[in-house]
Formats: structure tokens, sequence, C-alpha cells
């Protein structure tokens, strides 16, 4: 068994600015827990994300309800998500998981149980399912009221837009469409993200900023142009996440996780944010209900 490092990110310091409310929800954290192995196709683990660990860190950031996304480098092995949830509860908790077009009903009854309600998609370098995949998984997940949640090079969007107008089942756009390099805030393919979310089945998350910014934080000014267009656009779309533990990026280049949540101070107002930290993530992962 490979030798996996103790958790040494930092998980707390100066809290953020921005006063998170009651019932604020990060959309977007991975976990890698102790026992269970990368599998093959993914990316090495180089240290551990407990439970305890994320734990620490909403009570830094004082956030409550967490969606926790499956890694790359478990592919479509969900064990350590599931336990994940387990560990947390479906009071505060819900997953989003790697469905392959084999997944078994039964699983997925099991996964619903545990908190799952997404499938990932990811169109870039470690991704288990890709958007060739989708017409095959969509479906499944539509009978399941899940969505999907789709990330892949925004630069790019033309070679997926036909796939995701094809979708019936909510996704979710994200990594604020993940733009690498950041274009301009009225580039064409912003827009065609606006005429996806009028479409009504579409969402879009801010998330990690710092992953395509080529401006650098705290404020990230250029992926920040295009995020601050979508939000008012479509403020009941919006999503955040943390991106929590910032895999792959090297200690002189980790983010702060405050500013990670002190970017909505800039891209949206009070009562936005309260609809992007609470009330959209409550919509679309069923917090408050069985």
């Amino acid at each position: 068994m490979t030798e996996i490092a103790a958790n040494t990110r930092p998980l707390s310091g100066t809290p953020p600015a921005l006063e998170a409310p009651p019932g604020a929800t990060d959309c977007h954290i991975h976990l890698y827990l102790p026992g269970y192995e990368a599998q093959p196709g993914g990316p090495p683990i180089p240290e551990l994300a407990t439970v305890e660990d994320y734990r620490q860190l909403q009570r830094w950031l004082s956030l409550e309800r967490v969606v926790v996304t499956q890694s790359n480098a478990y592919q479509d092995d969900n064990r350590a998500l599931l336990e994940a949830l387990r560990q947390l509860g479906t009071e505060v908790a819900r997953g989003v998981a790697v469905v392959t077009p084999d997944t078994a009903e039964q699983e997925l009854e099991a996964w619903h149980a545990l908190g799952v309600r997404g499938a990932r998609i990811m169109n870039l370098p470690g991704g288990a399912m890709t958007t060739t995949d989708m017409p095959a998984i969509e479906p499944r997940v539509r009978a399941m009221g899940w969505h999907l949640m789709v990330q892949f090079n925004g630069r790019h969007l033309e070679q997926h837009l036909a796939a995701l107008r094809r979708l019936e089942s909510d996704y979710i756009i994200d990594h604020i469409g993940k733009f690498m390099d950041p274009v301009p805030a009225d580039d064409a393919r912003v827009d065609e993200i606006l005429r996806l979310l009028d479409r009504g089945n579409a969402w879009f998350k801010v998330c990690a900023g710092y992953e395509a910014s080529l401006e650098g934080g705290p404020h990230y000014p250029d992926v920040g142009a295009i995020a601050r267009r979508v939000i008012e656009h479509a403020p009941e779309r919006i999503l955040w996440g943390s991106n929590w533990p910032h895999v792959g990026v090297s200690r002189d280049r980790y983010p702060n996780d405050a500013e990670q949540l002190d970017v909505l101070l800039e891209w949206a107002s009070p009562a936005v944010r309260h609809r992007i930290l609470v009330d959209n993530p409550a919509t679309l992962y069923g917090f408050g209900t069985s």
C-alpha cells in the first residue's frame, strides 16, 4: 500500500470578511480517507484530507453544509465518497459520484440513501467519465432525480454545446466555466453559457478561480469578470464551492480558503450571496427535505 502523508494544510486562520449565513453550503470539496488508494487512470493522492479535517475548515469559514465530489484519484471507485457521506450524515452533506453506464440500479438507490445527488462528468485529464459518456449516463441520473456536474475547458465550449443542449436533467457548468486561459466577459462563449442557463436546467458554479486565473488572487479579476456577468444574469442558478483541499497546488501557491469565500463580496450583492450560499444549493440538493 502506498504511504500517504497526513494533512499539513492550513485548516484555520483569520476569519473571512464575509459572514456566512445559517445554512451556508460549500458545493465542491474532495476528501481522501485513510485506507482508500488511488485507482489506475487517476492522479496520485499525495496527502490525506479527512472528514475531521474538513470540519475544522467549516468552523473556520462558518459553513454548515457540504457537497463532496468524487475525486479523480478514485476514478469510478466511490467507496471513499460513500464512507465520507456516512460520517458526515444526510442532514448536512450530499455527494456527487462517478456513475458509469453499467452502475447497477441497486447501487444508485443505496447511494441515494446516503446523500448522492449527482454524477461527475470531467473532460479534463484524469476524468473517469466524459461528455462522450453522457448519453448513456444522463437517463439513469434523471431517473434518480439527480444532476450532472460537468467540467471542461470553456475555451472548447463549442465541442460540448450540442451534448449540453440535449440534456433533460439538471446539470452544473463547473469551475466558472474553467476558461484556460480566461476570456473577456463579453466573449461569445460566455454568451452561450448565458443561453444555456436561460433554458432552465443549467447551473453555474463559482469555484476555484485560482486554477484558471492569470492575474491571481485574492480577487482573480480576469475570471471574476466572467463570474460577475453570469451571476448578474442568473442569480437563481449560481452555486459556490471552495474546491478544498486544492489538490495539485504547490504549497507556495496554495490559496487562502477565507479568500476563496470572500470573492463573493465583490462578485455578488448581499441578497444574491444568500441565494448562492443557501437557497440555490438547498433547491438543487434537497437540503431540509428527506
